[in-house]
């Protein structure tokens, strides 16, 4: 039987991070479609006090990675957010995807017994708290921040492309 915190978090991550690629793919297709360079979507953003698309890609990435190690146990592996094109930000969300599919479905057996102490704040979660209450919502937050950035641009997205291929 998989690990529950491990079914709840590392399938979700690894569907939605291949979402939010294929979101940035589109975009792509999109722009040169439309004769403009696609790297232009990296720094828009919803309103002026908001991450730009590129900000939103690091932080998705970092919720994702974040929270699958620290519930299997393990520190996060630090990312520098230097990424500067559209290829970088795909590497990015490979890498990340590949980090949380790399850590063992048993390390996460105990994670029901963990405290998580976020590295910005001293609040201490059961580990339920942190999946359900800050690290779903957080990733989801900025998957969704991409979508809409990437739709408010007029790149032709529906919630399908949001959803993804569940088969």
């Amino acid at each position: 039987m998989t690990a529950p915190f491990y079914a709840a978090s590392v399938p979700v991550f690894r569907h939605s991070l291949g979402v939010l690629a294929e979101l940035l793919r589109k975009a792509e297709t999109h722009a040169r479609e439309q004769g403009s360079d696609p790297e232009k979507f990296l720094e828009a953003r919803l309103a002026p006090d908001m991450l730009p698309l590129m900000g939103q890609v690091q932080r998705a990435s970092d919720h994702a990675k974040g929270a699958a190690a620290r519930l299997a146990g393990f520190d996060p592996p630090p990312y520098a957010d230097d990424e500067g094109g559209l290829a970088e930000a795909h590497a990015r969300i490979t890498k990340t995807l590949g980090y949380v599919i790399s850590l063992p479905a048993e390390s996460f057996e105990d994670a029901g017994r963990r405290t998580i102490t976020l590295p910005f704040d001293t609040l201490q979660m059961s580990a339920s708290q942190y999946l359900y209450n800050f690290a779903l919502p957080s990733f989801f937050f900025h998957v969704t921040t991409a979508y809409a950035i990437l739709r408010h641009h007029g790149v032709p997205l529906g919630k399908s492309d949001f959803i993804g291929n569940l088969g």
